[in-house]
């Protein structure tokens, strides 16, 4: 019975004692010189035992901008532009002949299956006639693959509009077709 009420007489003094301020340290005490040590100024910081400023880098201030003064109008030269005219022209003869990029198609079915491949290939068009369909048949697999798509974002929203007719449907990247309408 004694320790318990000498726990709450020493519980109860430290719930009164003083709070913790956050006011100037207590300057009523002094310290001795011999605590604190004999290279301390009056302001309480230690000074270095030697001076360190020749070591530092000195910098210079940059140079202060020029002012801009009014430019100089210069007239288009013709030549130069029908250089360009023709590097154009080259280029774009050269895309003509560029039939495939990289992009995505969507791989609608993988199996064993050729009838089931052929299903889910005629649901498909059926839904979706203006789609492209490629079956390829690797022994002893049957592949479908949907679409030709030159950005996921693209082969993603076709995905999304497949994907009750082909539930494990996904992306493969791959060669596609452009311009199929060219050739």
């Amino acid at each position: 019975m004694l320790s318990i009420t000498a726990l709450f007489a020493l519980v109860s003094c430290a719930a009164s004692g003083p709070a913790a301020t956050t006011s100037a340290p207590d300057s009523s005490r002094t310290t001795s010189a011999t605590a604190v040590g004999s290279a301390t100024k009056g302001k309480g910081k230690a000074a270095p035992a030697e001076d360190l400023s020749k070591y530092r880098p000195k910098f210079t201030p940059p140079p202060a901008p020029k002012a801009l003064g009014a430019k100089a109008y210069v007239a288009p030269a013709n030549h130069v532009n029908v250089q360009i005219d023709q590097r154009l022209r080259d280029q774009a003869y050269t895309n003509q002949n560029v039939k495939y990029t990289s992009g995505w198609r969507i791989l609608a079915y993988v199996g064993l299956e050729r009838d089931q491949a052929m299903a889910i290939r005629r649901s498909v068009i059926s839904r979706y006639p203006d789609e492209t369909d490629y079956v390829t048949f690797k022994q002893p697999i049957y592949r479908l693959f949907i679409g030709d798509y030159t950005t996921r974002l693209d082969a993603e929203r076709a995905m999304l509009r497949i994907r009750p007719l082909a539930p494990k449907a996904e992306l493969q990247p791959t060669q596609v077709l452009i311009n199929k309408t060219r050739f």
